[in-house]
């Protein structure tokens, strides 16, 4: 079976679940979320979180590192399990440092948390990603061939993954528009956008207006436009 094959599995698999482990999260965990409101997490605008695919596909190769020079096996998998959360901590400082240079957006935000760097990540998360490719190791990686075989030889659910791809190659660049603008006025005040904050703003604006609470479309507004919008933040 093609190393294609499965990471295109993966990250669709990893996208989804990790959507529905961050939506109970912010609902029932997260300090911020005080109101207990379901909030649709992430950058895009479907239920999929692409860090989470790409950590999938990360925890998948690495699970194949030979660690076998530790005698004790039970700190070979720590070592793994370590250098699997060291991994994705990395690629989440990058995505996080692209989209805060780049786009001027802040995706997420640590900077109450003991230890962070530049608010983006922090070792209470990582601890996070300790435990999940612990998860991850036991509980999926040994089924995953299992689970592609099902999946190749049912074609119904083939059009599944191929349609989610169309719609997450669509929800791009839906959501690049909006972060565009966001950009763009960002760029010209000389701020930082959290983008969390924003849609939490666009919530209660929406709420004050009796307009609808859009779940998934989180920075749609009937009223304002996005620039509006940020004036209205940011100019006060």
């Amino acid at each position: 079976m093609s190393l294609f094959l499965v990471l295109t599995f993966l990250f669709y698999a990893g996208s989804m679940i990790g959507w529905g482990i961050e939506v109970f999260w912010r609902r029932f965990f997260s300090k911020n979320n005080l109101e207990k409101k379901w909030i649709n997490p992430g950058f895009l605008t479907g239920p999929y979180l692409p860090l989470y695919g790409l950590s999938l596909c990360v925890l998948f190769l690495l699970s194949f590192i030979d660690v076998s020079f530790v005698t004790v096996e039970w700190l070979q998998k720590l070592m793994l399990f370590v250098l699997m959360a060291i991994a994705i901590t990395i690629m989440e400082f990058i995505a996080g440092l692209i989209f805060i240079k780049g786009m001027k957006i802040k995706l997420w935000d640590y900077s109450k948390n003991w230890l962070n760097i530049k608010g983006i990540i922090c070792p209470q998360y990582s601890f996070y990603w300790v435990i999940l490719s612990g998860l991850y190791y036991f509980l999926v990686h040994p089924r995953i061939l299992e689970w592609l075989y099902w999946f190749t030889n049912h074609l119904s659910f083939s059009f599944v993954v191929g349609f989610f791809y169309g719609v997450f190659c669509i929800d791009l660049c839906y959501t690049f528009q909006i972060s565009a603008k966001i950009r763009e006025y960002a760029k010209e005040k000389q701020l930082e956008v959290r983008y969390e904050n924003l849609k939490d703003i666009i919530r209660k604006r929406n709420e004050e207006f009796k307009e609808k609470r859009h779940f998934f479309f989180a920075l749609k507004t009937n009223r304002l436009s996005m620039r509006e919008i940020l004036r209205d933040i940011f100019e006060k």
